[in-house]
This record gives C-alpha cells, sequence and structure tokens, in this order.
C-alpha cells in the first residue's frame, strides 16, 4: 500500500536513509535483493482466503536498485550514495540525482525505509 512521502524536497540529498527492520530481505545468485512484504490486513486477509492471494510478495531490484539498497545503512546521506553510484555507474546512472531521490521516495512510500 501506498504512503505518503513524509518529508519535504527541501536539502533531500541531507537525509540519512535506514533500511526498515520490519522487513526482510534476501540476496539471490546473481546478486540481486528481493524484499519480502508480508500482505497484512483485512482486505489482504479476504483476497488470501478468496482470491488466493500470497502471504508474502516478493519485490525484485533490478542492478542498480539492489546496488543502492547495499549502501542505506543509516550512516551514509543520499549525497553519499549518489557519489557511490556514480563511482559504479557512471554515465548509466544519469540523471543521478533525480533517478536517485525518486527511487528514495518510492522507498520511503512504501515504508521500506525510513530516515534518522
Amino acid at each position: 500500500m501506498k504512503r505518503k512521502n513524509r518529508i519535504s524536497n527541501s536539502n533531500y540529498l541531507d537525509y540519512i536513509p535506514k533500511q526498515n527492520d520490519n522487513y526482510r530481505y534476501e540476496t539471490d545468485d546473481t546478486g540481486m535483493i528481493i524484499i519480502h512484504q508480508k500482505n497484512q490486513g483485512i482486505f489482504n486477509k479476504l483476497a488470501q482466503i478468496f482470491l488466493k492471494k500470497p502471504k508474502v510478495s516478493y519485490i525484485h531490484l533490478d542492478e542498480m536498485g539492489s546496488f543502492i539498497w547495499k549502501h542505506i545503512d543509516g550512516n551514509r546521506s543520499i549525497y553519499d550514495i549518489a557519489e557511490i553510484v556514480k563511482e559504479e555507474f557512471g554515465d548509466r546512472a544519469e540523471p543521478l540525482y533525480n533517478r536517485l531521490v525518486q527511487y528514495m521516495k518510492t522507498m520511503e512510500s512504501y515504508n521500506f525505509i525510513e530516515y534518522r
């Protein structure tokens, strides 16, 4: 379920993201991250019973998303992570800051990350 972003755009690169401890994740054979999202709540319970929906959804991150996820440690700012991404992916990451900010907003809207 999407949630409204809780932080503003001002100085977004200074925020320090941290992985939400309520979500488990694993690394597959290729090094990509898979986040486990439990489908909880009354509507999800009904969907599980009547529509045979799964109790857990698995969110597969792509190469860049997995790389970023591994660097979200509660110590690095978004700017610091951007510099690491730029070093690893070069021009493939462009437009770097816009993409990274959007990625962080999406991860935050699904509550996969939180900010210190």
